[in-house]
């Protein structure tokens, strides 16, 4: 089984920041690529960053210059540091990978997601 667990949520004032963290666990492989998502209340879920397994990064137009997706590929651990938040950036914030498990299956992975609250 794999998991995925995010944590570093929680309430900030307008021009904070935030660090989130998610972590990869169980019969993994090699992880080829993590992202993070968020969906705010009537929205749909979108993709803010992802970064592959050599390191590349991709950005949202909304949280360039202000939040940095970072990877340890030995821990199975990647960060998002996140900036200059504003209340608009106020979401649930999922962690995504896509991975190949122990089974030698290529698999897409979600966690459960942590609440990021943008708010004086």
């Amino acid at each position: 089984q794999v998991q995925l667990v995010e944590s570093g949520g929680g309430l900030v004032q307008p021009g904070g920041s935030l660090r989130l963290s998610c972590v990869a666990s169980g019969s993994i492989l090699s992880i080829n690529a993590m992202g993070w998502y968020r969906q705010a209340p009537g929205k749909e879920r979108e993709l803010i960053a992802d970064i592959n397994s050599g390191g590349s990064t991709n950005y949202a137009d909304s949280v360039k210059g202000r939040f940095t997706i970072s990877r340890d590929n030995a821990k199975n651990t990647a960060h998002l540091q996140m900036n200059s938040l504003k209340p608009e950036d106020m979401a649930v914030y999922y962690c995504n990978a896509a991975l190949v498990s122990s089974s030698w299956s290529l698999g897409v992975y979600w966690g459960q997601g942590t609440q990021v609250t943008v708010s004086s």
